[in-house]
């Protein structure tokens, strides 16, 4: 994650628009606009088959399966909605913190989503995140928590 790939203020009022400005946050998907049509159908064809809203206001947005060759290395994107928007979780609380995970092979997409999981289930680093005012924030807050596991 890079500060690049952080967005502090989604827009979006659907789950679509705020997919579509995750997405806009990876230079390399951006810049091949046939990649990133694949990567939101792919996106939108998950979110169908089963939300990716894990509960406490959080979703993890990914593709089902790693996409092979869309991007060289794993790209986590962060995006943080001001109210929260409906996006299917179980526990049905609108969805704040987004966590885009595309990965190169199955097994990093495998490995960073539970990393997250695991992560985002201390209730501390969820509201520090919904409080950091700066993305370099964010990485340092994602960071130490990763050194405590």
């Amino acid at each position: 994650m890079t500060v690049a790939s952080i967005e502090l203020n989604l827009r979006g009022a659907q789950r679509d628009e705020v997919l579509r400005e995750l997405v806009d946050k990876i230079p390399a998907i951006v810049q091949r606009p046939e990649s990133r049509q694949t990567l939101l159908r792919a996106l939108q064809e998950r979110e169908q088959l089963c939300s990716t809203g894990i509960g406490d206001g959080i979703a993890l947005p990914h593709a089902r399966n790693a996409l092979v060759g869309l991007v060289d290395q794993t790209v986590i994107v962060f995006g943080r909605h001001p109210a929260g928007i409906p996006f299917g979780a179980i526990d049905d609380v609108p969805a704040r913190l987004f966590f885009l995970l595309v990965a190169p092979t199955v097994n990093q997409h495998l490995q960073v989503l539970a990393r997250l999981s695991r992560l985002l289930r201390d209730p501390k680093l969820r509201q520090n995140l919904l409080r950091a005012e700066r993305p370099d924030k964010v990485i340092a807050l994602i960071r130490e928590a990763e050194a405590t596991f």
